[in-house]
C-alpha cells in the first residue's frame, strides 16, 4: 500500500507569502522612484552588497561614489551626508527585499521538492518562477544604470519593463497557487466547460489592455508626465490637450512625448473601467460557483478604487501616498484579472485540506 501524498498546505501558503513579498516589492520600488533614490547606489554587488555602509568613513566612500554621478551634479548637488542616507535607504531596502524573495523562495522550494510536495509539472513551474526572479533583478541593474550616463534618468522603456516583469512574476506565482488551491477536475468528473468558458477570449483581451495600461503607467512615472495635467476628468480643461504632436510622428510622441503619455494613459483608463465593468457584471451573472460571483465583484470593486487613485494622483501632482497605493492597486487589479480567467476556464475541485 503506498503512502498517502503530502499535503499541499504548505505549499500553497508559501506562495502566498512570495506573492505578498513581491507586491511590497513593488510598493517599496514605487516609493524608490517617488522619492528620487533609484539613483542613490551607483554600484551593484548582488551577493556581497547584503550590508549597509557600517562606519561614517564606509558612508563617506559611498557618498563619494554618488557625488561622481549625474544625478548629484545636476539635481542634487545641495546635498549633504545626512540628506544622502535618506535616498541611499530606500534603493538599499528595494534591493535588499528583493534578495529576500530570493532566498525566501529558494530555500522553502527546495525542500519541497526533497519532501515530494513539489514534483513533475509544478516543480518546473516553481524553478522557472525563481529563475524570473534573478532576471528582475538583472533588469532592475539595467534600468539604473540608463540613469548613471549624462542625464540622470533612467529609461522609462526599461523601467516599463522592470515594472511589467515584477506583474508578471507575481500573476506566476498566482497561477501556480490556483492550479494547487482550484485544481481542474478530470473529464471523468466535469460535466463540462462552465457558463463562464465563452468569457475567456473577452477576459484575456481584457489582461492584454491592461498590461498596457500598466506599461503606459511606467512610461508616465518615468517621463514624469504625471504632474503635466492635475485636473480631472479633464486635462486643464481639454479632453484631448494641445501640444502632443511634436516629434517626427505619432508613434514617436506616444512614445516619448509627456504630453501624449499622459493623455493616452488616462484615454486608456477609460477603455479599461468600461471593460472591467461589463466583465464584472457579466461574470456575476454566469457564476455557477460563490467563488466565482466573488472574484467578479472584487475584480469590478478594484477597477472602481483604480480610477478614483489615478484621479487623486494627478490631482495632488503624484503626491506618494496616491501614487504609490495607485501602483499597487494595479497589481491587485491584473491579479483579480488573472484569477477570473482561471475560474473562467471550467469546472475546479477543491482539495480537502484548507488553503
Amino acid at each position: 500500500m503506498s503512502a498517502p501524498a503530502p499535503s499541499l498546505l504548505p505549499v500553497r501558503r508559501w506562495l502566498v507569502a512570495i506573492y505578498a513579498l513581491i507586491a511590497a516589492m513593488v510598493v517599496v520600488g514605487g516609493i524608490t522612484r517617488l522619492t528620487g533614490s533609484g539613483l542613490s547606489m551607483v554600484d551593484w554587488h548582488p551577493l556581497m552588497g547584503a550590508l549597509p555602509p557600517m562606519s561614517e568613513d564606509a558612508w563617506q566612500a559611498v557618498f563619494l561614489r554618488y557625488q561622481q554621478s549625474p544625478q548629484y551634479a545636476q539635481v542634487n548637488h545641495w546635498m549633504t551626508l545626512a540628506d544622502f542616507k535618506q535616498i541611499f535607504f530606500w534603493e538599499y531596502f528595494h534591493r535588499l527585499l528583493g534578495r529576500l524573495i530570493g532566498v525566501a523562495f529558494f530555500l522553502p522550494c527546495l525542500v519541497f521538492v526533497l519532501q515530494r510536495r513539489l514534483r513533475g509539472a509544478v516543480a518546473v513551474r516553481a524553478g522557472v518562477a525563481f529563475l524570473l526572479g534573478g532576471a528582475q533583478g538583472l533588469l532592475g541593474w539595467f534600468m539604473v544604470k540608463s540613469g548613471l550616463v549624462d542625464v540622470p534618468e533612467v529609461s522609462h522603456f526599461r523601467l516599463a519593463a522592470h515594472l511589467s516583469l515584477a506583474f508578471f512574476v507575481a500573476q506566476w506565482v498566482q497561477w501556480l497557487w490556483m492550479q494547487l488551491r482550484w485544481p481542474r477536475r478530470t473529464e471523468g468528473e466535469a460535466a463540462g466547460a462552465g457558463a463562464m468558458a465563452s468569457m475567456q477570449p473577452a477576459i484575456w483581451g481584457f489582461v492584454a489592455l491592461l498590461s498596457l495600461q500598466i506599461v503606459y503607467g511606467a512610461f508616465m512615472a518615468g517621463k514624469r508626465a504625471g504632474k503635466i495635467f492635475a485636473t480631472f476628468p479633464d486635462m486643464n480643461g481639454s479632453l484631448w490637450p494641445a501640444g502632443w504632436h511634436t516629434g517626427d510622428s505619432a508613434l514617436h510622441d506616444l512614445l516619448h512625448n509627456p504630453i501624449a503619455i499622459h493623455a493616452t494613459h488616462r484615454t486608456v483608463a477609460w477603455l479599461v473601467a468600461a471593460a472591467a465593468i461589463a466583465l464584472a457584471v457579466v461574470a456575476s451573472r454566469r457564476a455557477e460557483r460563490a467563488r466565482e460571483r466573488r472574484i467578479a465583484r472584487i475584480f469590478g470593486a478594484l477597477v472602481v478604487l483604480q480610477v478614483a487613485l489615478g484621479a487623486a494622483t494627478v490631482m495632488t501632482s503624484v503626491a506618494i501616498p496616491w501614487a504609490v497605493a495607485h501602483q499597487g492597486v494595479a497589481l491587485l487589479l491584473l491579479s483579480a484579472s488573472t484569477a477570473l480567467a482561471y475560474v473562467a476556464r471550467g469546472p475546479t475541485a477543491d482539495p480537502t485540506d484548507a488553503a
